[in-house]
């Protein structure tokens, strides 16, 4: 493996640090890429990779869109991510996640932790008896924290509408087709609240049964992980792992709008360009998604309440439409607009 910094996803981050503890088996990798508003926050994943180079490369994609997501959402932080290596079975222990808090405690509040993949509060709580600079804990009612699954579907809801009055002309997504990829928490809450609304849907996940599941519950149809990309639809919502949208994958689409939860789509900055050759319009992930990092963030900061979160949700469809505007006025794509404005925010114009 060649040295961090001649990864190609490295992008001058301020530090990525390796931790290992032989009593647990914990393996983990902290990237932060940038502190320039403050803390790195971002949260922690729990992921087996095939090749553990994979979880670099992860570490190091999810904190540089985790500094723009907070940036773009105007939070005082910065951006960072934790990735836990797991094993084939995931196993996962009070002792490894207790031996994970106290990694974070010893970076010294430059990173703050949350939930991501294969993470729940039960585990923050765990982490959180090691160190307090952890965020997404259990809260009561009304108060900003807690579970960012539904916060981050609310603003996907509320990004994919704003597509759907940009490429469609329609002011609700009742009568639109929605192919969702991935039925977890984010995906789940998109596909609930647009049934809510009239939409019909087509799901996928990897756990068929999932998708069959939430399918019954809101009269929707099912297709394949492998085919859900492909079909014919108003709008492709990829709401499971990132690096989905690739040549061959942005040649196969057949909607018009593609706006969705996961982080990190694009699997690389030509994929941007491809879909905008296409006439295919694209919600930046990093903007689109940041309802989850709104919650925790609030909740870390002890600013706000339920209110001030969801007043902060519904600035997401502003900021897609500037971007869709600048895009439309120059000629670039949205995602190298987003990048630009991100970057200004974040110091490196």
């Amino acid at each position: 493996m060649p040295a961090v910094w001649d990864l190609p996803d490295f992008d001058a981050h301020e530090g990525v640090h390796f931790f290992t503890d032989s009593e647990s088996g914990l393996r983990a990798v902290i990237a932060i890429h940038s502190t320039h508003l403050g803390p790195a926050a971002g949260g922690t994943r729990f992921w087996h990779y095939a090749d553990t180079n994979d979880a670099v490369t992860d570490a190091l994609r999810l904190s540089r869109g985790m500094s723009f997501k907070n940036a773009m959402a105007g939070l005082p932080v910065g951006g960072g991510k934790g990735v836990i290596l797991a094993d084939a079975a995931r196993t996962k222990t009070p002792q490894m996640l207790a031996a994970f808090g106290r990694a974070i405690e010893s970076l010294g509040g430059r990173y703050v932790t949350a939930e991501d993949v294969g993470m729940g509060e039960a585990d923050l709580v765990t982490i959180g008896r090691e160190t307090r600079h952890v965020s997404g804990l259990p809260v009561g009612a009304g108060h900003a924290g807690g579970d960012p699954g539904p916060s981050t579907a609310m603003g996907v809801f509320l990004g994919v509408k704003a597509a759907i009055r940009n490429a469609l002309g329609k002011d609700s997504a009742e009568g639109v087709h929605v192919a969702i990829q991935g039925v977890g928490s984010v995906g789940g809450g998109l596909a609930r609240l647009l049934a809510a609304e009239g939409a019909r849907l087509t799901l996928a996940d990897v756990d068929q049964t999932r998708a069959e599941r939430l399918a019954t519950e809101l009269g929707a149809s099912v297709v394949s992980a492998r085919d859900i990309l492909s079909i014919r639809a108003d709008v492709v919502s990829p709401c499971a792992l990132g690096a989905i949208l690739n040549a061959e994958s942005i040649a196969a689409l057949d909607a018009p709008i593609v706006a969705g939860g996961a982080n990190n789509q694009l699997a690389t900055p030509e994929d941007g360009d491809r879909l905008h050759a296409r006439g295919i319009l694209y919600a930046p992930d990093y903007v689109i998604n940041a309802g989850g990092i709104v919650n925790v963030t609030l909740e870390y900061l002890g600013q706000g309440d339920r209110a001030e979160v969801e007043a902060r949700l519904k600035l997401i469809p502003g900021r897609l439409e500037a971007i869709w505007a600048e895009s439309g006025a120059t000629g670039q794509t949205a995602a190298r607009v987003a990048d630009r404005m991100a970057m200004k925010l974040i110091g490196r114009a």
